[in-house]
């Protein structure tokens, strides 16, 4: 019983599992197959990818799997900051150590634009017609979602607070992932709490809110006719059977994820990665100008101690370069390392093996309770 849930009707799957859309590198088209071939739903996060490069993850995808799956995007914020002079150089002036230590000219190498057009990334899952399409960092415009929905697809979005769950039920979106603070990589936080968006007068800043308060939280608030998604520091089958007892729909997991053979995850990542136990992971602003949790290392100490980070995608786009070289120097100490506070249950396992494991461990908790 514990696998027929709001989503795994609504979407036809049998496990109510997500990976979660990781960009960047470690989400790719044979994770996503793998994980919805062994019943849950694979996600390709493509939040930086350009509408060609779009196009070809997900007839990749398709091409390996006839099961469903989710291309994440991320929305722009809605005043997006300016690439300017003082902005470039507040950068250089953070990086110009680290770059020098990989070899790299202390200018930077500045874009034309900040990220790809918004509007041309939604249109090519349009015109695909993707299964489930899935948007972070904000609420998607209505008739974006209006249009997704008329072709079939199923409109995910990700709130890390019961505000963000209510604005993006209001758009249209059908699921809510709700991202509690433990979740490695990016926050989707953007109204008010973290500084990453804006929040009425007067309104406290907070802190950050746990998978295990925000989820009922969200559901409470939601009703009967919104599934919800849990995600945040959740690593196995106990994890996913806490969460679905919480009232979720599934449960959504990335950092375990990361170091199967399927997941793009370096080399230098992996190994960094295997020898944390959870207690390493911070917040940081470091990497992009948005809080993200990842691995602390001699980056985060050099960088995240600064106040005067540019916001995202600012930072991000002008230490694209360092954080390739450092990728490509096998170098983990500057390299963004994005993982959440359950990393120690990550294993070398494929994907579709680490859902049979993980549905053996429900089975086994639910037969003990019988007993």
């Amino acid at each position: 019983m514990w696998q027929n849930t709001r989503l795994t009707r609504l979407l036809g799957i049998e496990l109510p599992i997500v990976s979660s859309p990781m960009a960047g590198g470690p989400s790719t088209s044979a994770l996503a197959a793998a994980v919805s071939d062994a019943g849950g739903l694979g996600s390709l996060g493509l939040g930086y990818s350009t509408p060609d490069d779009i196009r070809a993850a997900i007839r990749a995808t398709r091409a390996l799997t006839d099961a469903a799956f989710q291309i994440n995007l991320f929305v722009p914020p809605p005043e997006p900051p300016l690439l300017d002079a003082a902005a470039v150089g507040q950068v250089e002036e953070m990086v110009a150590e680290l770059r020098s230590d990989l070899g790299l000219p202390v200018r930077l190498p500045v874009p034309e634009r900040l990220s790809v057009p918004f509007a041309d990334q939604t249109a090519v899952l349009i015109e695909e017609r993707v299964p489930v399409a899935g948007f972070a960092f904000g609420v998607p415009p209505a008739d974006t979602v209006a249009a997704l929905r008329e072709n079939g697809t199923v409109v995910f979005a990700t709130a890390t607070s019961v505000a963000e769950a209510r604005a993006l039920v209001a758009a249209g979106v059908q699921v809510v992932t709700a991202q509690g603070a433990e979740a490695g990589g990016h926050r989707g936080q953007f109204v008010g709490g973290d500084g990453s968006g804006p929040r009425e007068e007067g309104t406290p800043v907070g802190d950050p809110i746990g998978t295990m308060a925000l989820v009922p939280a969200v559901v409470d608030a939601l009703g009967a006719d919104v599934p919800v998604v849990a995600a945040g520091g959740l690593r196995d089958g106990r994890s996913v059977l806490a969460v679905l007892a919480l009232g979720a729909d599934a449960a959504q997991l990335g950092t375990a994820f990361l170091r199967t053979p399927e997941a793009g995850t370096n080399e230098p990542y992996r190994a960094a990665l295997a020898a944390a136990d959870g207690s390493e992971t911070v917040l940081t602003t470091a990497f992009s100008g948005k809080p993200a949790r990842g691995l602390r290392n001699a980056y985060v100490d050099a960088v995240g101690v600064r106040p005067d980070v540019p916001p995202y995608p600012v930072t991000h786009v002008l230490t694209t370069e360092l954080r390739a070289a450092a990728r490509a120097a096998g170098r983990s100490d500057l390299q963004s390392l994005w993982a959440g506070q359950g990393v120690a249950g990550a294993r070398d396992l494929p994907a579709g093996r680490l859902l049979g494991l993980w549905v053996d461990e429900i089975e086994a908790i639910l037969e003990d309770w019988r007993s």
